[in-house]
């Protein structure tokens, strides 16, 4: 088929709940990806964060080819070695004592409220239960997902949603202190928030929320869907601030391109959920578990988050000199290989332009481009990225300007 008929039947058959780009990408290799015409792009978005290791990794991809060769699908009822294996990559990532894999983030976001809610039963022996949540911060689509996402266009049209929720102002220690009563059961966010515009935790006010939740013995859900599996420099981004969460839930790069993610607990936390509680039918699997695995070991044998560290620094000093060069970038926020660019316009048409100049980039918020490349990016593509925003911004500006 056409690259146009391809678009043309999509639209007729696909529910309408994305606007799309006109592209029919077809492969991909390292940093870039391919459409079916031969169209090539650098990719600085890798999927909204799933691709942590580029395009094409041999080893990832053979792993994935033995395992289809043995067995897909078992079902939960049963042990099957690749969950096993997974299941120690992970809790040996996040120091969590327990694991449940789920199908996609907000799934596992789903597994946190969960377990939230029952050990709040468990302890209090009452179904009364509240959580706090964050304005501004994104945990998914599904209706638990959404009930704690902190923006109410996305909230408002499916409520009534679940009930108990309560938001507080992310990076504001005071309002989170105010929301909590003797029914709290659990304090959720994003360790840096993506969607809500790339803003990362202050050092005192995670470290404060951490003590509320103990203090009140109330579960810290940390959501690194996003922002974790090294993105930050570290495989996840709450060690960096020395603070451990009671759950914590991840996903993206956790399958680089396989749909698998999971909620992890520890201590009291991790024995919340008993036989009946939670369940999925496709959850850790044979083959999403094998994907989670190879992508364990491609980031021991790659070394990614000392990549990151190498190059991360980079990247903010070539973004740092595009917001100096240009007075329609106000700000320039992130951690790690996780950065945005805040502008006093929507940079919907910057985005635009930079793809029609073989540049994938995505946006947050209303107002900022986010950076989320591959991590195996090197200074080079920095450079060749960088040297097609500039252009991007300077014919928007110009259009906007008349000059």
């Amino acid at each position: 088929m056409t690259k146009e008929t391809v678009i043309q039947e999509a639209e007729g058959l696909l529910m309408h709940t994305y606007n799309r780009f006109p592209m029919v990408l077809d492969h991909g290799e390292g940093m870039y990806l391919y459409e079916t015409d031969g169209t090539k792009y650098l990719d600085f978005g890798s999927g909204i964060g799933v691709y942590a290791l580029g395009y094409g990794n041999k080893e990832y991809n053979e792993a994935l080819k033995g395992q289809i060769d043995k067995l897909l699908h078992t079902s939960n009822l049963f042990y099957n070695e690749p969950a096993l294996e997974a299941a120690k990559c992970v809790c040996e990532a996040t120091g969590m004592d327990r694991v449940f894999f789920t199908n996609s983030g907000a799934e596992a976001v789903e597994g946190a409220i969960k377990i939230a809610r029952k050990y709040y039963f468990n302890t209090r022996g009452r179904s009364d239960s509240t959580i706090i949540a964050m304005d501004h911060s994104f945990h998914g689509r599904t209706m638990g997902a959404v009930s704690v996402t902190g923006k109410a266009a996305y909230r408002e049209p499916f409520e009534p949603l679940i009930g108990g929720v309560k938001f507080a102002e992310f990076n504001d220690l005071a309002s989170v202190e105010a929301l909590f009563d003797d029914t709290t059961a659990a304090v959720i966010m994003e360790t840096l928030q993506g969607e809500g515009g790339i803003f990362p935790a202050d050092p005192e006010f995670i470290k404060g929320v951490r003590k509320l939740c103990d203090d009140h013995d109330a579960l810290l859900i940390l959501d690194e869907i996003q922002c974790g599996m090294g993105r930050s420099g570290a495989m996840f981004t709450y060690q960096k601030y020395g603070v451990t969460p009671d759950v914590v839930t991840l996903a993206k790069a956790l399958g680089c391109g396989v749909p698998v993610g999971a909620f992890a607990a520890k201590g009291r936390a991790a024995e919340a959920l008993v036989p009946g509680d939670h369940g999925s039918t496709y959850g850790g699997n044979p083959f999403v578990c094998t994907a989670a695995k190879a992508v364990f070991d491609q980031f021991e044998k790659l070394q990614l988050t000392k990549h990151v560290n190498e190059v991360a620094p980079y990247l903010w000093s070539t973004l740092e000199a595009v917001k100096e060069d240009f007075p329609c970038v106000t700000d320039h926020r992130g951690i790690g290989l996780m950065q945005g660019l805040q502008f006093t316009f929507a940079p919907g048409d910057i985005v635009k332009a930079a793809l029609k100049r073989g540049l994938i980039l995505i946006a947050a918020a209303s107002n900022v481009i986010r950076f989320l490349p591959p991590l195996i990016v090197e200074k080079a593509q920095i450079d060749e990225m960088a040297g097609i925003l500039r252009e991007s911004i300077a014919e928007v500006v110009s259009a906007q300007t008349g000059k």
